[in-house]
């Protein structure tokens, strides 16, 4: 049920009165997020603050069902990850998985550890229920310890920050590969909570803390076997199938991943793991059919998802209820931000060379927090732990702290530090696509001294290896030919693949 305030009118979820209040949500967040893009304000933190100002301390819009809340949230993080998976290049990816892997493992265990124990002895009597014990302490540590891919994703995709080093794709993979760590060790903690009230003695708080080992080996090891298995899968049938259109292909994708997801939750695993594996192996398929017009589809769908995750976690937050916990969440924040999170990720790379100390600062910079520490901290009101309330707040107030300190100086800081390129301009190809081994699509705009030599398509003398397979000239596309009478500014669009003369 949602509430309007002064009783102006009641709108229930089932009736089609959302409709109205989502579209004008989502109209105005799109207008605000491509003014605050352009002054850097990440778009994750306009949808949150618009999210907010609809809320029940704002308009007064109010959100009772949490759990279906918490499924939309998780939906929509599904669908982000999907997105992200699709577009890991192995190629990449494959020369820093292990740095990636440490990262998202290790890295996050030792930001857990030391922000958990800062907590502990600095700030516990000052944040409520979950303060009491140090396992409560742990489990807000454990809530905010990982990288929001959604954000990180956003951040680096929308501005084209290409950065040294290999450093994009290593964030993108510690990211993508850190929520469903995260999300396992919370889920972990609040079970092992729950089994310490009912049992006594060092054995018994043993027996709990191994059996929660387990649990862990086993969601890792079953969504790492799903996501494979049916990542091959689907490459072996995407390649065969024949289906009528390219938007058959995308959805059939996205079932597939959905798939994977649901079978290693049921199997007892961990389902982002599986879907995040599965999408990797799909989208490094080299014959992959219309993998444009798939990869399109997916980036719709993640910022539809995006922003309706973050305007619908942004309704969540009651800024008054906030007040008492601002202060050691900011302590708390900035602790994550200059401490824990640079000593995680400093301490986990520490086996590995070819990355300069200024590479694992910046990669400490982009710890941006986001949806999945909100979706998490829910998921402690839903299981309704000693302080949830508390938690939800603090790790609500934490991600606003991030998204507007870190994610407006993420790309400042790649310039400080000398670890940011120039990227390319945006290959323009008009909806063309062709297989990965048949070569590459590029474009060139022809000029004056492109024409020096002659005036037809003949006369440009292109390399072995390069041909034009269409001219852009104002709205027209012509096929081209030999003896065709070229003019500046014309649009070429090449294929630059082996050559066999």
């Amino acid at each position: 049920m949602m509430i309007l305030p002064l009783s102006i009118f009641n709108i229930d979820l089932t009736t089609g009165n959302i409709i109205l209040l989502t579209s004008l949500l989502m109209f105005v967040a799109i207008l605000l997020a491509k003014v605050g893009i352009k002054y850097g304000v990440p778009a994750m933190l306009l949808f949150l603050l618009i999210g907010m100002l609809a809320g029940e301390d704002g308009i007064g819009i109010r959100i009772d069902n949490l759990h279906v809340t918490e499924f939309l949230g998780h939906l929509a993080m599904t669908i982000i990850l999907l997105s992200g998976g699709l577009e890991t290049s192995l190629d990449e990816t494959r020369p820093i998985i292990r740095k990636g892997i440490s990262m998202s493992t290790l890295g996050v265990f030792l930001t857990i550890v030391i922000t958990g124990t800062f907590i502990w002895f600095v700030l516990g009597e000052k944040i409520g229920g979950a303060g009491k014990t140090l396992m409560g302490c742990m489990l807000l540590a454990t809530v905010m310890s990982s990288t929001d891919s959604a954000s990180v994703f956003s951040i680096l995709r929308s501005r084209r920050l290409t950065l040294r080093e290999n450093l994009g794709p290593l964030l993108e993979l510690e990211s993508g590969s850190n929520d469903p760590m995260a999300y396992v060790l919370t889920i972990l903690l609040v079970q092992i909570m729950e089994s310490l009230e009912s049992v006594s003695g060092i054995s018994g708080t043993w027996s709990i803390i191994l059996l929660g080992i387990w649990i862990l080996i086993k969601q890792i090891t079953i969504g790492f076997a799903v996501g494979m298995a049916l990542g091959h899968a689907a490459r072996w049938l995407l390649t065969r199938i024949n289906l009528s259109s390219s938007p058959m292909y995308a959805i059939l994708i996205l079932s597939i991943t959905l798939f994977s997801n649901g079978a290693a939750s049921f199997l007892g695993g961990n389902g982002l793991l599986a879907l995040y594996i599965t999408a990797i192996i799909i989208g490094n398929t080299k014959e992959l059919p219309h993998r444009k017009n798939i990869l399109l589809f997916s980036e719709g769908i993640t910022w539809l998802a995006q922003l309706m995750m973050f305007l619908l976690l942004g309704l969540l937050a009651k800024p008054s209820e906030m007040s008492h916990i601002m202060w050691p969440a900011l302590f708390i924040g900035l602790f994550i931000m200059f401490i824990a999170r640079p000593a995680g990720i400093i301490l986990s790379l520490l086996p590995f060379r070819g990355l300069s100390f200024r590479a694992k600062l910046l990669a400490s910079w982009v710890g941006l927090k986001g949806a999945g520490p909100i979706l998490f901290a829910l998921y402690t009101v839903l299981e309704g732990v000693d302080g949830s309330s508390d938690i939800f707040n603090i790790v609500f107030f934490i991600t606003l702290l991030s998204l507007l300190v870190q994610g407006m100086t993420v790309s400042p800081m790649a310039h400080l530090l000398n670890l940011s390129i120039e990227d390319d301009p945006e290959v323009k190809t008009f909806g063309m696509e062709i297989p990965e081994y048949m070569g590459m699509l590029r474009d060139h705009t022809v000029s004056e001294q492109d024409l020096a030599g002659g005036d037809t398509l003949r006369d440009l003398r292109l390399p072995h290896g390069i041909r034009v397979v269409m001219v852009h000239r104002g709205e027209k596309y012509l096929v081209p030919h030999g003896s065709m009478k070229l003019l500046p500014g014309d649009m070429l669009i090449l294929i630059l693949g082996d050559s066999d003369d």
